[in-house]
């Protein structure tokens, strides 16, 4: 039941991998604050090569002699990927800890400090990327595009990852709102999110194709940079374009949840129409106590930086680097940039085929 997602800046004309190897694909993960030195917390920041974040945390959990509760990260990282994370522990009491013995398959302990408060999810200033793609086609249109994308942003989608294999979260959530109990907390919030996301997807889609995305409009409602303040634009003037030029601030679409759109004229006409073609979803998710809330549609990114790594023919390895906000995604950004193929699946399977001659 997913939309077709409109690109911003057309359809791209390069192909190319991604995640050949899984050191194709690095997270660098960066908090907003450093540990203190005292608390009840001892944060731990690790360096993860093809591990899943809740497999880490199970095994914290054990070594600690805690419940998995009392283990907590600020973001969940992808598997196949060499990740740097952060991990807290609840471990009242003034004991030092010495962590030299702490193995954990696929797990490099980089650091470790104290801290007064609990590592809460989504407490992240943004994840900085480096990416490889190889054999890149069309490498000249490539970095062209790459360029564009620094200097414009590209759509804010939320990912594939959101909405499970072939967005089965999406009916998933269609089922709970038609009444389906779902007694397990998580996999409830994760049907909401998909949900959610469902419809702030099907606005940006719609304003990329109604050719208002990029258009700043009376009735929007902007959110300041570096912040989650908006404020309802009454007017137009030559500042307001400047701003948005100068990613001081940008438009928004909805969070869907109780309570009435923010937005008037033109964009309020938008949404409502959105929200008309998605009725089960906008009746469902006030049901489950979800407010209104906004979120800005473009993504930009910063500390951007390309590199060719080698280039043969048609057969080029690009790394790309770039930083950004928390809960955005890579994908996002590589979705614009290229027509990329994740190799995730042959990683997936040359790892279990090693596994198994290991066992042989």
């Amino acid at each position: 039941m997913l939309i077709e997602q409109a690109y911003f800046h057309g359809k791209p004309e390069s192909n190319g991998l991604l995640r050949s190897q899984i050191s194709d694909f690095k997270v660098f993960e960066e908090l907003p604050f450093s540990p203190c030195g005292e608390g009840e917390h001892l944060f731990i920041h690790i360096k993860k090569t093809g591990a899943n974040t809740l497999f880490v945390a199970r095994e914290l959990a054990k070594y600690f002699g805690v419940k998995e509760q009392l283990v907590s990260y600020a973001g969940l990282k992808d598997r196949f990927a060499v990740t740097e994370q952060w991990f807290g522990v609840h471990v009242p009491g003034k004991q030092e800890y010495n962590l030299d013995d702490l193995h954990i398959e696929g797990v490099e302990i980089l650091s470790y400090k104290r801290h007064n408060k609990k590592l809460r999810t989504g407490a992240l200033t943004g994840n900085r990327f480096e990416l490889i793609l190889r054999d890149v086609t069309a490498i000249k249109a490539f970095t062209e595009r790459w360029q564009k994308i620094v200097e414009q942003g590209v759509p804010n989608y939320f990912g594939e990852q959101r909405f499970g294999i072939g967005g089965g979260n999406i009916e998933r959530a269609l089922s709970l709102f038609s009444g389906q109990k779902v007694k397990d907390k998580k996999k409830r919030g994760i049907y909401l999110s998909a949900a959610r996301s469902h419809i702030f997807n099907s606005v940006i889609n719609e304003r990329i194709l109604q050719k208002s995305f990029d258009k700043v409009a009376v009735g929007d409602v902007l959110m300041l940079a570096g912040t989650q303040s908006v404020f309802h634009l009454d007017e137009i003037d030559s500042s307001v374009n400047q701003r948005f030029m100068d990613k001081d601030v940008d438009i928004t679409a909805p969070m869907w949840g109780a309570g009435k759109l923010m937005t008037s004229n033109d964009p309020l006409v938008l949404e409502k129409e959105v929200a008309a073609k998605n009725k089960e979803f906008c009746e469902g998710l006030p049901r489950f106590g979800l407010k209104q809330e906004r979120r800005r549609i473009r993504l930009s990114v910063s500390r951007s930086d390309i590199e060719l790594l080698s280039s043969d023919d048609n057969n080029n390895a690009v790394k790309i680097s770039f930083f950004l906000p928390s809960g955005c995604y890579a994908t996002t950004v590589l979705r614009e940039l290229l027509n990329y193929q994740d190799m995730t699946s042959r990683i997936d399977k040359r790892e279990t085929t090693a596994n198994t001659s290991q066992q042989d």
